[in-house]
Order: C-alpha cells, then sequence, then structure tokens
C-alpha cells in the first residue's frame, strides 16, 4: 500500500461538521433542552402550589359547610326546657330544615336526655317521646366536647350521611342532634376547577367517596371502584403532602394534591389530568421541534451550497466505485483534490487490487470446500493446483460408522431430540477426522463415510485410520453416557478396510463430491454393519499394514453380503489416549 500524506491541505469535516452541525444544531439543541428541563421544573412547582392551594381552598368551603349547620343547630339549645314543648321551639326546628337542605332530621334531648322533639324530612314527627338518649355516642360526644361529628354511613347503600350534635352552654338546655345528607356537598365540590378539567373530590377517613362532581359515583358507593382515588391519597401521605403523580378512577395519569378537613378525618383531593397540566410544556417543545426544523433547512441549503462545490470529486468516486463494484478491478480513480476525497480515492483503487487477488482465492476456495476436508481445500490452495483431485487409481483406508439403534431411536423420540444428538454427535466426529488430517467424503442419517490417504497421500495410513477409528470410539462412547437417559440401546460401531480404489471428483457443474469406488468401500462399509458397540472392525490388509504397532485381535472369519468367501476380521481395541 502507497504511503498517505499526514495530514490533507484542508479539512472536509472540518468544514462541514463546524458549519452545520456545531454553528446549527447543537445550539438549538441546547437552547430546547435547558428549556423543556427548566419548563418542566418551574411548571411542576407552580401546579404543586396551584393544587395545594386549591385543596386548602376546599377544605375551608367545606369545613364552612359543616360549621354553618353546626351554627344553626346552635340556636336550637339557648333556652331551658320547661314541662312542655311550646310552638315556638317547635317552630325554630321546623325553620332550620327549611334554611339548612342538608339537614334530613333533627331530635332534641333535654338536660336528663330525654327526647323531647323530633322533626323529619322523610319520617313522622314526635314531640315528648321520652326516648332515653342518655347512651347515645352522639349526646354523650356533644357534652363532652360541645360538638361532635359522627362516622359517614351510606343509607340504602347510596346516599351519604353523618350525625352532627351541638350541646348547649348549660346541660340544662339539652343536646341537638342532626342527620345531614353529605349530597349536598356537591355544590362546594363542583365549583372547583383546576385548568378546564381538573376536578376535587373528598375521601372520609375509611377512604370511601362521600363528595364528587359526578354525584353518581357517590351514591354509588363503590367501594371497589373508589381504590384508585386510595392509593391517591396513601401516595400523597407517603409524600408528607406533596402533590404526586398517579391514576384516577378512570385509569388517567393525573397530578393530585391533598388537604385534610380539621376535627372529620376527611380528606380533600384535588387532581388534573397530567397531559392538561404540563401542554405548556408540550406547547414549548413543538416551539422548539418547529426551530430545529428551521435549523435543519438552513443546514439543508449550505450542504447544498457545499455540494456545488465538492459535486466534481463526487463524481469521479462515483463512477470509480460503480465500475470497481461491478468487477472492474483494473480501473483506477485518478482524483488530486488534496483532502479527504483524494485518500478516499487513494483506498479504493488499493481495495480493487486486494478485491482482485481475494475473489480469485474465494473462489478457487469456494468450490474445493463443498466437498473436500478443510485442509485439503487450503492445500489444494497454497498449490494453486486441483489436479490432485483428479481421478485414479491409488490405495487408500476407508472407514466407516454409524451408531447402533439409532433407527428405532429416531423413531421413538421427539424430531428435535433426534436432531440435537446429531449435531453434538457430527460436532465430535468432524473434530476428531480434522485433527487425524481425514477427508470425509459423505454422511447420511448417523453414519459416515471417511478416507485416509486420499486425495493427499500420507505416512503409514492404516496405522493413522486405526487410531482415528480409535478416537472416534472413545469420543462418541463419552457422547453415549450423556444419551443415556434419552435412549440406553445406543451404540457406535466402526469398520474399516484397506486397499486400491478409484477417488476423485464426481457430480455434476452444480454439485461436485469428492468419493472413493471399489470393492474395498464395500468391504469396510459391510464391517461397520457387522461390528457391535464399541468394536473397531478391520479387514486383512490393514491389519498387516499396522503389524504390531497397534495391538489387533483376529475374530472367527464372517460371511459379509456381496462377498462369496467369509472375510478374516480383526478388532482393534480403543486406545486410552488419542
Amino acid at each position: 500500500m502507497s504511503d498517505l500524506p499526514l495530514a490533507p491541505r484542508s479539512s472536509l469535516f472540518a468544514k462541514s461538521f463546524l458549519a452545520l452541525f456545531a454553528a446549527v444544531v447543537v445550539p438549538l439543541l441546547m437552547a430546547g433542552g435547558s428549556e423543556a428541563w427548566f419548563g418542566f421544573n418551574d411548571r411542576r412547582d407552580r401546579l404543586n402550589e396551584l393544587l395545594d392551594v386549591e385543596a386548602r381552598s376546599a377544605a375551608a368551603k367545606i369545613q364552612d359547610f359543616m360549621d354553618g349547620i353546626r351554627d344553626q343547630l346552635q340556636w336550637t339549645v339557648q333556652l331551658p326546657w320547661s314541662e312542655t314543648v311550646d310552638d315556638r321551639r317547635r317552630l325554630d326546628a321546623l325553620r332550620l330544615l327549611r334554611q339548612v337542605p342538608a339537614v334530613v332530621s333533627l331530635t332534641l334531648v333535654d338536660g336528663a336526655g330525654k327526647e323531647r322533639l323530633f322533626v323529619s324530612r322523610i319520617g313522622l314527627n314526635k314531640i315528648e317521646d321520652g326516648t332515653d338518649h342518655s347512651g347515645n355516642p352522639a349526646v354523650r360526644g356533644a357534652r363532652a366536647d360541645r360538638a361532635w361529628l359522627g362516622p359517614v354511613t351510606f343509607y340504602g347503600g347510596s346516599e351519604p350521611f353523618v350525625t352532627v350534635a351541638v350541646a348547649g352552654n348549660r346541660s340544662a338546655v339539652g343536646v341537638a342532634v342532626a342527620e345531614v345528607n353529605l349530597k349536598f356537598i356537591w355544590d362546594v365540590i363542583s365549583a372547583i376547577r383546576v385548568g378546564r378539567t381538573g376536578e376535587a373530590f373528598v375521601l372520609d377517613q375509611p377512604g370511601r367517596l362521600i363528595a364528587h362532581p359526578d354525584i353518581s359515583l357517590v351514591l354509588r358507593a363503590d367501594e371497589t371502584a373508589t381504590r384508585p382515588l386510595q392509593a391517591l391519597r396513601a401516595a400523597i401521605l407517603a409524600k408528607s403532602g406533596r402533590a404526586i403523580a398517579g391514576r384516577d378512577m378512570a385509569g388517567q395519569t393525573v397530578l393530585a394534591a391533598m388537604a385534610g378537613i380539621p376535627g372529620s378525618g376527611w380528606s380533600v383531593i384535588v387532581k388534573q389530568p397530567l397531559a392538561e397540566a404540563f401542554a405548556p410544556i408540550y406547547a414549548g417543545l413543538w416551539r422548539t421541534a418547529a426551530l430545529l426544523i428551521a435549523g435543519a433547512a438552513l443546514a439543508a441549503m449550505l450542504a447544498y451550497w457545499l455540494t456545488q462545490r465538492m459535486i466534481g470529486p463526487i463524481r469521479l468516486l462515483e463512477d470509480g466505485v460503480a465500475r470497481i463494484g461491478a468487477g472492474q478491478f483494473e480501473h483506477r480513480i485518478e482524483l488530486a483534490t488534496g483532502d479527504e476525497f483524494e485518500r478516499v480515492a487513494t483506498r479504493f483503487n488499493e481495495m480493487a487490487v486486494e478485491l482482485a487477488v481475494s475473489q480469485e482465492r474465494s473462489e478457487r476456495i469456494g468450490r474445493l470446500k463443498r466437498f473436500l476436508a478443510p485442509q485439503v481445500a487450503e492445500l489444494v490452495d497454497s498449490t494453486a493446483d486441483d489436479h490432485v483431485l483428479d481421478g485414479r487409481r491409488v490405495e487408500v483406508v476407508v472407514v466407516f460408522c454409524d451408531l447402533r439403534g439409532f433407527t428405532a431411536f429416531s423413531a421413538r423420540a421427539e424430531p428435535e431430540t433426534v436432531m440435537a444428538v446429531l449435531s453434538e454427535y457430527y460436532d465430535a466426529l468432524e473434530r476428531v477426522i480434522s485433527t487425524h488430517a481425514a477427508t470425509m467424503t459423505s454422511f447420511s442419517g448417523d453414519g459416515m463415510m471417511v478416507l485416509v490417504n486420499a486425495p493427499v497421500s500420507c505416512p503409514d495410513p492404516a496405522l493413522r485410520a486405526i487410531r482415528m477409528a480409535s478416537d472416534m470410539q472413545r469420543t462418541v462412547q463419552k457422547l453415549l453416557l450423556g444419551w443415556h437417559a434419552l435412549d440406553h440401546r445406543l451404540g457406535f460401531g466402526v469398520g474399516l478396510a484397506m486397499g486400491p480404489a478409484t477417488v476423485g471428483r464426481i457430480g455434476s457443474e452444480g454439485r461436485l463430491d469428492y468419493t472413493a469406488i471399489g470393492n474395498v468401500v464395500n468391504l469396510a462399509s459391510r464391517l461397520c454393519s457387522s461390528a457391535n458397540d464399541t468394536e473397531i472392525l478391520v479387514d486383512h490388509v490393514a491389519a498387516l499394514a499396522v503389524g504390531s504397532s497397534v495391538p489387533l485381535v483376529e475374530l472367527d472369519v464372517r460371511a459379509l453380503k456381496g462377498f462369496d468367501r467369509p472375510v478374516p476380521v480383526f478388532a482393534a481395541a480403543i486406545s486410552s489416549t488419542g
């Protein structure tokens, strides 16, 4: 490769990057990001304050509502009781019902705890009933604290009611006990609006909904439906009363704040949809996006202006790359601009030279590796001579191997299990074959055919083949131990024979195989079929070739299919090392 200049006379990167990106895009991104960040935090703080003020305002209004009822009740316990109820006290009670629509019934109890007057909107009025109310929690609570507020109850499972009791300044004037319908708080709650759709609601101490702009939600008294509201209250309490984001009954994400109503245990929660609350921020982001688009348009115009000055070198590079990409590796790009374009052109020219060499080598190796062992393909490529693959008559050692009981196993096992076993099996055998520089010519199912001494000759092919077969047996037997849980009847047998055979390429232009043809191939295949699990069967010629180098055991002659006479057979032991 030619030497590159240490530094170009001018920097195209600096001209384009600094002029476009740094001058336009970076400031806009910084401005947009800072606006979004600070705007979000400022908006969040203002929303917290707004919701907190609205919640405290709503709590004060409800407190005033309840205080108004207690003040009205206070007027009914100003005078001491006489022996009989006069009409003035009865008229005062009826006037109270007219002035305070929320009061459903009023009970007046004297200093001794006896009921003296009862007026109601829905029941019969009673005078001098005499029922003893001294043990009533409302009466006892009012006498102890001057005023008493009971727990919220839902009459008929719908409308919320609360009992309010007020005691007079003296014990002789007695106690006024009123049943108040809380649905009248709806007027207070429905008047509260935060933004366009923000609203408020009230939960009692156990977390039941007692006031909501949608009064039907209150009347249903559905505790399951109000659990998101209870979760909102719990989350606010966990944050020490600060506004938090959560979900309301409709599953909408909202921002909520809370204020308590003194003396009742009730909570007023004000909420606003998060999308509405942060709408100004979203509008700001859209403005930022518009600025970014405008900046991108400006950058495009600058890029167009610069492109006009670079169109010549680009066209030369485009034409040159197209020619090289089409396979014209002899083409050279002539460009002298003194910047990055010239360096790129130099790189392309060097790449064209390397591609020409690489393509030729890749095509040759690609053709070879379709049917040769990798080391054989590399040998043919390094010698640049593939005549070694031509058909010829040589003495080879043919090795066949397969799994015993595999057919029955594949019929019983799941397809995924069979494929996993075969994959592990072939990976292991391929490593052994490569180690011994043999050539795998074919495989089918669980069977495999391997050649030793072809296409490349080697010293002592019979000894190498037996050692390879021993390594194959030892390797597969280790695999069989792992497959024992799948099928303990699996085994592995090997057969090898030595003799002359015709070896070479066979097939069509689109599909070539390197294989061997001859009687020695049939003999090795029959020996493999005759071998039991863990056996390596060797023919007479291979046994004579190895001599005493490998301990062999001569077995009884065997009648093999396709052979007129019984064949001498030897067994090789599995060596303890490779």
